[in-house]
């Protein structure tokens, strides 16, 4: 046994100190009645309850430290939590942002557009503003988030997930902070949202604010871009300048013709020479052309160069442009140049209606109103006519203003000529592989716009759409429609 410098006896570790006399026994003897108290207490507190998995419980030193082994869980866990998250947040995110769809919009696009599926698919339609003070004070961009908010809004009370929409809508709450995109705006815009697509088109008229969510997008507001006709040519002619225009229903841009004339001085050249005036014609530079002296017998007076020139004109726009087109070619100009125009050119759809005055500085957007207005007659003459064939055939059961028989001859191909009420909403479903139609007077869980369908399936199929307004309507009906067969 070992003992200290002095010879006193020294106990070994973990032993109770002292003589082990009969004095101490009941020291000893409370100290483990308190250690087996203690570990009672720890195998009822593990070994109780509805959950204990094995009667048989490891029982633990009374001084272990108890919550090592939550403390070693809880690591574990935090270190498979770290491997997952750099596993998967390193990765990088997708990022859908807001992309144009096609200006002008073709068949084939609006088919992908029409035929698009998801839950949710949301449609926005929104008057926009090219210049003034809606511009200024941002008015449009305010407008955008407003409909945003009321689409988070609608999409919480459908039961949608607060994660889900904000990624739905977030590429939208960036387009409204985009300030060059306000500032070039048209006179509408349409916004199509589904999981991982965001497009837009900004359009050439104006459209009627209006926000739809459902199981397809809604198409029919962008019908004018397909079926509109109103296209024509505007030709501005002066002494100084000739410039050719092409234009629609919705805008115009000028066309860049090869070698055309720059102004009447082109074309007739005039020269001072031994006190005489030499005038050339021909526009095509010394060498080229003939060359007449003085001004008596014989000498081209100033209508005869108006007449050299336009000739030039003529020929240059029809040889680069207009030899192979059949749409209408308005004139702009002072009163005296359009019938010597008229008389010698060589196309033959000149428009009766024309600008008078002088437009050689008129801007594109000034002029484009002004022709448009007076091509409005022209165009009419073609809505009118399939009108008068509707009421012609309206006697022998090739036409219906029913819907139930109007929106599923639009699905089986039957409609060839369609009229849509502007702004009319049918709710309802379509079983198409049924025949089955379901018609309600409001909108209820799983309806769409059977106006939008309706029209949307006329374009796949092939036929001529009309968008009216509810007084031109053939009949008091959202739809009407002249059969094929």
């Amino acid at each position: 046994m070992g003992k200290d410098r002095e010879g006193r006896y020294i106990p070994p570790k973990g032993k109770p100190s002292g003589s082990g006399k009969e004095g101490n026994l009941g020291l000893r003897r409370t100290i483990d009645e308190e250690g087996l108290k203690r570990d009672e207490e720890m195998t009822e507190k593990y070994t109780s309850g509805e959950d204990t998995l094995a009667p048989n419980v490891h029982m633990r030193h009374p001084n272990r430290n108890t919550a090592k082994g939550e403390q070693e869980e809880y690591a574990a866990q935090q270190k498979s939590q770290n491997t997952y998250k750099n596993r998967y947040d390193t990765a990088p995110a997708v990022v859908i942002q807001a992309e144009p769809l096609p200006a002008t919009l073709d068949r084939s696009g609006f088919k992908d557009l029409a035929q698009y599926r998801a839950d949710p698919c949301i449609t926005l339609y929104m008057p926009t503003h090219r210049s003034g003070v809606e511009v200024n004070e941002q008015q449009d961009a305010i407008l955008f988030k407003q409909m945003l908010q009321q689409v988070q809004q609608q999409l919480g009370q459908k039961g949608f997930p607060p994660d889900k929409i904000e990624s739905l809508l977030k590429p939208g709450f960036d387009l409204y902070h985009d300030e060059t995109f306000w500032r070039s705006q048209q006179r509408g815009l349409g916004v199509f949202i589904a999981d991982n697509y965001f497009r837009y088109i900004q359009l050439p008229f104006e459209v009627t604010q209006h926000c739809y969510i459902n199981h397809s997008f809604h198409t029919s507001a962008l019908l004018p871009l397909l079926n509109s006709k109103e296209q024509f040519y505007l030709l501005v002619l002066s002494k100084h300048k000739a410039t050719l225009y092409e234009a629609d229903a919705f805008g115009m841009h000028k066309v860049e013709v090869p070698g055309m004339p720059d102004g009447m001085f082109d074309v007739v050249h005039f020269e001072e020479k031994d006190d005489q005036q030499l005038f050339r014609t021909g526009g095509s530079g010394a060498g080229h052309g003939a060359n007449y002296h003085g001004m008596g017998s014989g000498t081209p007076d100033d209508k005869a160069n108006i007449s050299m020139y336009l000739d030039e004109v003529d020929e240059t726009i029809w040889k680069e442009v207009l030899s192979t087109k059949h749409i209408p070619l308005m004139l702009a100009a002072v009163e005296y140049i359009i019938p010597i125009f008229k008389k010698r050119t060589k196309y033959k759809h000149i428009v009766e209606e024309a600008l008078i005055g002088n437009h050689e500085h008129e801007s594109i957007p000034a002029l484009f109103e002004k022709a448009r207005e007076k091509m409005q007659p022209h165009f009419k003459l073609h809505q009118q006519q399939v009108l008068e064939r509707y009421a012609n055939n309206s006697a022998n059961g090739n036409t219906s203003s029913i819907v139930a028989d109007v929106i599923p001859a639009c699905y089986y191909s039957q409609a060839d000529v369609l009229f849509v009420e502007k702004g009319a909403q049918l709710w309802g479903t379509f079983n198409e592989q049924d025949n089955q139609l379901t018609l309600h007077d409001t909108e209820q869980q799983g309806d769409e716009c059977l106006v939008n369908a309706a029209a949307a399936k006329a374009v796949e199929t092939g036929a001529e759409v009309f968008i009216l307004n509810k007084e031109e309507m053939p009949a008091d009906s959202a739809l009407a429609a002249i059969m094929r067969f």
